[in-house]
């Protein structure tokens, strides 16, 4: 059926080329929304508007139908005793999906609804393709994320989160810069993959003949800009690392990171409350939100040890052996095996985070803190405890959604710490410049990461990353099966309405 709807499409299309008529026109003079028009309605006001045909009602001598631009829909009206004979045939072969520009006069109908008189009509890009049914929207999830375009047409709450995601990076920046923090760009080819736990993309480089990383993290760079004397700085970055995929990771993601000389990681606490708090008030415009059906209190904001966390729950110390860890979590149940004589960094974080997912599925943001030293190779140790770190990550909604700590800053005991790191951990190969860089002193600070894709999620009550990403990385698309295209056949629908 979808083939037969195309056919006729293109015979139309066919017919309009041989009548001379321009099917993919230029520039228009686009000068009133459909919500400007809706708002600053007046009888008989001059108006000129364009958009997408989403709905089209031919009646005799009259044609009604809705165009649809960022703003919303506005209905249109044409008469044949208005723009003519010939005009008017032409009209008649326009489909639902069509771009067309307007111009004419408003009138309110018998039910009020602001309406355009159309006295011009010009025919934009003709569309070959039907659109999704409109009354049932797109609804096969792996279509939606690989042809993000009918997903925006058809599910008007889709355009939605990505304005919201678009004025939540808006705002985050206003925050920072209020507080004259300065926005910089960091490389995202790196010579060697560091500044996080994390498997790297890898790369090649011709024209020097070297391998490249993909960065997992600008951290590295972003801390020799504090050596270079640049006090506040951030970046809203895009890093990649080369890991599975779920409702919560996508390979390539957008991260905040933000460093401030001479503060600390209470400092960064405070500070990402503060842009959290912000959002919330500039777009949410109320101090709590609601993510899986569960509303989180923005004014209520916890910390909790780690530290403890693991003692309570597995008996585990941050003195312990490897091996005694590894007796630990198999008498709770938990599967553990050591590499290379030890239990790697990324199984102890991923141990965390599914531990703090289990327990702390509170109704507020919650910090951890008094996270092993051993697991920060980045961060400072605490004076009262060197095995514990100056560092929280933040849950809410049962979800990491950033990170930070009190940056290290002694060359030596970097060196130290990059040696310690297991080889599949990605600073394990110390990073020469970085540490040269600290070397020539580098002020004592607090860093913070956020990951955006999370924050959006969780401010637009998302259930997976792919909602809140315009094109997230999917499975190579295979040919349609039977099934799969009865389904596309339903979600399709008729050409007029």
């Amino acid at each position: 059926m979808i083939d037969e709807l195309m056919q006729q499409r293109i015979k139309k299309l066919e017919d309009l080329k041989n009548e001379g008529i321009c099917l993919y026109g230029g520039r228009f003079p686009k000068k009133h929304t459909a919500l400007w028009i809706k708002e600053n309605f007046k009888e008989n006001l001059e108006v000129s508007s364009a958009g997408r045909i989403v709905a089209l009602r031919a009646h005799g001598k009259s044609i009604f139908g809705d165009i649809k631009d960022n703003s919303g829909k506005v209905q249109f009206y044409i008469k044949k005793d208005t723009v003519g004979e010939e005009k008017f045939a032409f009209l008649k072969k326009l489909d639902v999906g069509d771009i067309i520009g307007l111009s004419g006069e408003l009138f309110m109908t018998r039910t009020n609804e602001a309406t355009i008189l159309a006295k011009g009509v010009e025919l934009l890009s003709k569309g070959m393709r039907p659109l999704p049914e409109k009354w049932h929207g797109l609804k096969d999830v792996e279509l939606r994320y690989r042809k993000r375009y009918l997903d925006l047409i058809a599910n008007e709450k889709v355009k939605d989160v990505f304005f919201t995601r678009s004025r939540i990076i808006k705002e985050i920046r206003k925050f920072l810069d209020d507080r004259d923090y300065l926005e910089v760009e960091t490389p995202m080819l790196h010579s060697l993959a560091g500044g996080a736990a994390g498997k790297p993309f890898k790369t090649h480089l011709e024209a020097l003949n070297m391998d490249l990383f993909l960065r997992i993290a600008p951290e590295l760079y972003l801390k020799k800009l504090l050596v270079g004397g640049l006090e506040k700085v951030y970046e809203i970055n895009r890093s990649f690392r080369n890991e599975g995929l779920s409702t919560k990771h996508n390979p390539e993601f957008t991260m905040l990171e933000v460093y401030t000389a001479y503060a600390d990681y209470k400092d960064m606490m405070e500070l990402v409350k503060g842009i959290i708090m912000h959002i919330a008030d500039n777009v949410l415009k109320k101090k709590e939100l609601v993510f899986h059906s569960q509303t989180i209190d923005l004014s209520n904001w916890e910390e909790v040890s780690f530290a403890k966390l693991m003692r309570d729950n597995f008996d585990i110390n941050p003195d312990d052996t490897e091996n005694l860890w590894l007796e630990k979590l198999k008498k709770k149940g938990v599967k553990a095996e050591l590499k290379e004589g030890k239990i790697s960094r990324t199984f102890i974080l991923n141990l965390v985070s599914d531990l703090i997912e289990q327990k702390l599925q509170t109704n507020h943001p919650v910090f951890i803190t008094d996270i092993y030293t051993e697991l920060c190779p980045l961060a400072k140790k605490k004076k009262d405890d060197p095995l514990l770190s100056e560092r929280f990550e933040l849950f809410m909604g049962g979800m990491e959604v950033a990170n930070a700590y009190s940056e290290l800053n002694d060359p030596r005991e970097q060196r130290e710490r990059f040696l310690s790191q297991d080889s599949d951990e990605g600073v394990s190969n110390i990073d020469e410049g970085f540490v040269e860089a600290l070397e020539y002193g580098m002020p004592p600070a607090g860093g913070l990461g956020i990951g955006i894709d999370r924050l959006v999620m969780l401010f637009t009550n998302q259930s997976s990353i792919k909602d809140v990403i315009l094109f997230p990385q999917l499975k190579p698309e295979l040919q349609d099966s039977a099934a799969d295209q009865e389904r596309n056949l339903r979600d399709s629908g008729s050409e007029k309405s």
